[in-house]
């Protein structure tokens, strides 16, 4: 990297040393523990012209109890020829937690974009299952200023117990993954591999569909983080020969 900046508790460092390619590889790190009452993150991210950026997170993201709440606003620009993939770890709302984040991605000619999300019950093994206030993420994809994709997830266990019928019925783990191309290429092939390999999975449940402008839209239930984040990651690699070459 030639230049980067960032405040405590924030460190970004470069993860790619090792990697063949020319891609960048990051990690956004923290020395907080989670999210605290009160805390605004304000991101923005900017990819060049002909650019490729693999961002990866440090650890599970925790949200702590609150009382205001805290709130997450992530921009992604891609220029031309860009791509920008992101499979962060699942996120643990804890007990009276308040979340809100609203996620915007503009994108341009020839550009790929990946984004995932992984929601889970809160601290499951200690007994903390739904126990959160409210969990609520608007994500937007843009493509030259129109909208491709508009995805809202809002959870409220305390109002809409999430094992109703047309919720979560049973599981204690959502992931929805998000992937855009607008360089043209059909992602119907993609969309079969990733059907025939989720297809072998146990105990999970997923639903695959495909968007405006050439992307798809992956939902997962289960009832475990870790199954959930590696059938991402998964898919990552399947799309990276696409994002990252």
């Amino acid at each position: 990297m030639k230049d980067t900046f960032f405040t405590r508790p924030f460190r970004v460092a470069n993860v790619g040393q090792y990697k063949t390619d020319s891609g960048l590889y990051l990690m956004v790190m923290s020395s907080s523990p989670g999210m605290l009452d009160n805390d605004q993150y304000d991101i923005s991210i900017k990819v060049e012209a002909g650019a490729r950026v693999q961002l990866q997170s440090q650890a599970y993201q925790r949200l702590f109890q609150m009382q205001a709440g805290a709130t997450q606003k992530l921009e992604i620009v891609l220029e031309p020829g860009s791509a920008f993939s992101y499979v962060p770890h699942p996120v643990v709302p804890h007990q009276n937690s308040k979340f809100k984040s609203h996620t915007t991605a503009y994108l341009q000619d020839d550009c790929t974009l990946l984004l995932s999300e992984i929601i889970t019950c809160g601290r499951k093994h200690s007994g903390e299952a739904f126990l959160f206030t409210y969990f609520q993420n608007l994500t937007e994809v843009y493509y030259k200023q129109k909208l491709l994709l508009k995805d809202h997830t809002l959870l409220q266990p305390q109002q809409v117990p999430p094992g109703l019928i047309g919720q979560w019925e049973g599981y204690t783990h959502q992931g929805s993954l998000v992937y855009l191309n607008t360089k043209g290429k059909s992602v119907h092939a993609y969309m079969e591999k990733i059907r025939e390999m989720l297809g072998e999975e146990k105990g999970l449940c997923f639903g695959l569909s495909e968007t405006a402008g050439n992307g798809f839209v992956l939902r997962l239930l289960g009832n475990g983080g870790e199954q959930l984040f590696a059938c991402f990651q998964r898919v990552q690699v399947m799309l990276e020969p696409t994002t990252l070459s």
